[in-house]
């Protein structure tokens, strides 16, 4: 057994990186639950490519999962990773220029054969010739170590060699002294049933283990601290799954059944399977044939009175834009989560942006609007999802929460919550209703609204009374007959209209953090921007950097006080990871200049770019005043 120094970090950031089939997915998420169960707080960013398979050993085939963890509260899973951990030589090409000067890269030296090079290009081996020389780079024979792990395994060699990831794990989780005990476990849950399989990969991670505590290769292993948190019962999640819970909790509180009528679509389809092992919870799940038929399912629950959600992603929310619309006619509560994708078209099936504001605005046909939310977390994705559901009850009105590819498989500590503080929701079901007037007709009026919210009556099919007409005909105020009145329909648009703006007695004003009390410049986010906004502005705030911080849940409508922000800064900053559309929305409804920084490049922002913006306009804005 070698000595090793234990090193103290405050955070760092670790990427795992190979083909597609190298199991890099399992292998960061099997990390990144040792790492929460530690009590670090932690964000992931699991990034893989569109394709089924790719060619092996390809660029186009990399796929990576990166986590940052730390000793405090972390905002986003690291700009350039500490560690970088490449299962072959296209995980080396395709990362090694992200990885911060001084790094550790770890490889699978049995990769770096000349076929493997010369497939990617490699004139010379990269592990050989100085090119990696900013870098610590340990060159371990994975392969070769796990086949002599499992020698006296009764598998074949293609089987045991899928348990390498196994072994880099191992490597890594001594790297960081984490136990291996909850990996043991995961594993013998997941292969119960198949023992050589279970007893190979258990194999694989001790050797991973124990060649990092014989080797004299790594001269120091690292500890970070559990972070300072908030006391309760933590559960690490991600977005989806936290989307998923967040809906289940708002059909639970208004004590409707939950019914989800949608299209399997990446990066959606995970709602729709955690949604689908829920039935317990007064959960009914539909795999419908096409988009249409999902968001149509959706639709006819409400109307039966249930609480009906729909998910997608961008392709998807074009293909339920005439049933959101028939939504809005007939003034149904009804949840459509977009996690939003790279576009147009297929476009970037597996990355994230942030592009389908407009869509989500103004995407359907004839004035049409809903309710539009955006968490900004994986975790916030419970309450954003929550919200949405009391929105869409209240109002009688379809709200769209929108979330993204970041926020959907990236992942972070949640605090579970205590149910009974979470407040109810009354869904006021219209009940039985036998008068009628002097001529015999019924008394009962679909469309009569409740002054305060302008929601119409939520009447169930077989009611007594309750009979009323349905569809996408304009409807008369009041009575609901069909009218093709231009008064009437100019009335009922305006309502409607009005309806969600009304809803703006049930959200927070725009909060703004300005710690110096000084800035004349204010940085706004929406979405998923969070991350990198915040960290980016808490770390120039430790230099007295004077700018402040807000950020946009509610896209429609917004914030009652949100022209009042704008109008109080000299400046206004909008990062997006699309081409302006906020932007636009503010300065057309605000007539503020507003500066747009836009990234459509299927990933996040980095923490450092959003730091050089804030300086160049802090340093521009000083400059403006001494001229001034």
């Amino acid at each position: 057994m070698t000595t090793h120094e234990v090193q103290q970090v405050h955070r760092i950031a670790v990427r795992f990186s190979g083909d597609s089939g190298d199991g890099m997915q399992l292998t960061g998420d099997r990390f990144t639950s040792d790492t929460a169960l530690f009590g670090n707080d932690l964000a992931t960013l699991p990034n893989y490519p569109s394709e089924i398979r790719a060619p092996q050993g390809t660029l186009a085939g990399v796929s990576n999962f990166q986590l940052q963890f730390g000793d405090h509260r972390i905002h986003t899973p690291g700009d350039k990773p500490d560690v970088l951990v490449a299962m072959n030589p296209a995980a080396l090409k395709a990362n090694s220029k992200e990885v911060r000067p001084g790094g550790h890269i770890i490889v699978d030296a049995d990769t770096f054969n000349k076929r493997a090079l010369d497939k990617l290009g490699y004139a010379d081996d990269p592990l050989t010739d100085g090119t990696l020389g900013d870098f610590y780079v340990h060159a371990v024979p994975m392969t070769s170590m796990t086949l002599a792990a499992l020698e006296e395994f009764d598998l074949s060699k293609k089987d045991k060699e899928r348990s390498k990831n196994m072994f880099a794990l191992g490597l890594v989780s001594w790297l960081f002294s984490h136990s291996l005990d909850s990996t043991k476990a995961f594993l013998t849950s997941k292969f119960a049933k198949k023992p050589h399989v279970l007893q190979a990969n258990v194999a694989a991670l001790e050797a991973g283990w124990t060649y990092g505590e014989n080797t004299e290769v790594f001269g120091v292993r690292y500890e970070v601290a559990p972070a300072t948190m908030e006391a309760g019962v933590y559960r690490n999640i991600t977005g989806n799954t936290a989307t998923a819970y967040g809906l289940v909790m708002g059909a639970h509180r208004a004590g409707l059944q939950l019914v989800l009528g949608s299209y399997p679509i990446t990066p959606a389809t995970d709602i729709l399977h955690a949604l689908s092992q829920l039935k317990r919870y007064n959960v009914m799940t539909m795999q419908m044939e096409d988009e249409i038929a999902g968001i149509g399912a959706a639709l006819g629950a409400s109307f039966a009175g249930k609480l009906g959600v729909t998910t997608t992603s961008g392709p998807g929310m074009c293909l339920k834009s005439e049933f959101m619309g028939l939504a809005v006619m007939t003034e149904l509560p009804l949840v459509i989560v977009d996690v939003q994708r790279g576009g147009p078209s297929t476009g970037l099936p597996t990355k994230t942006e942030q592009a389908d504001l407009l869509q989500a605005l103004y995407g359907r046909h004839g004035e049409s609007p809903v309710a539009v939310i955006a968490a900004q977390s994986p975790a916030d994705c419970f309450a954003a999802a929550y919200e949405a559901c009391a929105l869409a009850i209240k109002y009688r009105h379809p709200v769209i929460l929108l979330t993204d590819g970041y926020l959907g498989n990236g992942s972070e500590p949640w605090k579970l919550p205590d149910v009974s503080t979470i407040p109810a929701i009354t869904p006021d079901l219209a009940t039985a209703h036998n008068a009628v007037d002097a001529k015999g007709e019924p008394t009962f009026h679909p469309y009569k609204r409740d002054p305060q919210t302008l929601a119409r009556p939520w009447a169930v099919p077989g009611t007594p009374g309750l009979a009323h007409r349905i569809g996408g005909l304009e409807k008369a105020d009041g009575s609901g007959v069909i009218s093709q009145d231009p008064a009437n329909h100019d009335r009922m648009t305006r309502l409607r209209v009005e309806k969600v703006n009304r809803m703006v007695a049930d959200i927070p004003d725009l909060a703004v953090t300005d710690p110096t009390g000084e800035a004349d410049l204010l940085i706004l986010g929406w979405g998923s921007s969070y991350g990198p906004i915040t960290a980016a502005c808490q770390n120039l705030w430790k230099s007295g950097v004077p700018v402040a911080q807000a950020h946009l849940r509610h896209l429609n409508p917004l914030p009652k006080n949100t022209g009042e922000v704008l109008r109080r800064f000299k400046r206004v900053v909008v990062p997006e990871m699309n081409l302006g559309q906020l932007s636009k929305i503010l300065r057309a409804e605000f007539l503020v200049d507003i500066q747009s920084v836009t990234s459509v490049r299927g990933l996040p922002f980095a923490v450092p770019e959003i730091e050089d913006l804030i300086n160049q306009h802090v340093a521009d804005l000083a400059g403006t005043l001494q001229e001034a």
